[in-house]
């Protein structure tokens, strides 16, 4: 019931910051309208790495206390960092088409890095189908998505390192977070969108994590019933044979 409670919660405050991003706040003297995506694409963005650093914690946590529960998490983690990155990416190119006149730039190393991570996440997502034994698959998936998470600083300070299309950060860097190169009404628009997509993040992870759960649940039953029709097979085959002599 409370996590319905935050569902809908969540969707009001979705709804609450659409409005206020497209409504509310003028547009960009520059950009234009073009500029609302912002506050949707760098929401998806941040909580995309939210994500998979929860996956990325969860492994570790796994590995350590070999609990399925860690396990679970983390992919819950991965499924939604994997649905909140294509949203950035699709944010992004919609955003960018109009400004830098593409949808898309392999040469630009924020475009290159982010795509790489949602491949290696959705890599992540089917290493986990390639075995039925849950402890063995929780422990390789810890371990890749150990690795795949070095890309997020990697995206993150991209544009700090290297020379692209994309503009700096606009509060990401540590010395903007006090005099943001953006006006306050977009700060104010872009940290009201992120509150709002923050809260849908929790709902899916609880929920996310409840299914697999769940799942968990279900595949074990399902294994212990093979196992004991096994057994049955078994003994049903001794008798026969004892019955034969």
């Amino acid at each position: 019931m409370k996590t319905r409670i935050l569902g809908f919660v969540a969707l009001a405050a979705v709804i609450g910051a659409a409005i206020l991003g497209l409504f509310v706040v003028p547009a960009d003297l520059n950009q234009g309208d073009a500029q609302r995506i912002m506050y949707v694409h760098v929401a998806s963005a941040w909580l995309a790495y939210a994500s998979f650093g929860v996956t990325a914690v969860a492994g570790i946590g796994y590995l350590i206390s070999r609990d399925l529960r860690f396990d679970a998490t983390a992919l819950a983690g991965a499924e939604v960092g994997v649905m909140f990155t294509a949203f950035a990416i699709w944010g992004g190119m919609m955003w960018g088409q109009p400004v830098w006149g593409v949808f898309w730039q392999w040469e630009d190393p924020r475009l290159t890095t982010t795509a790489l991570l949602l491949a290696l996440y959705v890599g992540y997502l089917l290493l986990r189908r390639l075995s039925d034994d849950p402890a063995r698959r929780a422990a390789r998936a810890a371990v890749v998505g150990l690795i795949a998470a070095v890309d997020i600083p990697i995206v993150h300070f991209s544009v700090l390192w290297w020379r692209g299309l994309h503009q700096g950060p606009t509060i990401g860097d540590p010395s903007k977070i006090l005099n943001p190169s953006a006006p306050l009404e977009f700060v104010v628009a872009l940290l009201a969108m992120v509150g709002a997509f923050t809260l849908v993040w929790v709902y899916l992870m609880i929920r996310r994590y409840q299914l697999a759960r769940v799942e968990a649940q279900i595949e074990e039953e399902a294994r212990f019933g093979r196992v004991s029709a096994a057994r049955l097979a078994a003994a049903g085959l001794r008798n026969s044979d004892e019955l034969a002599r």
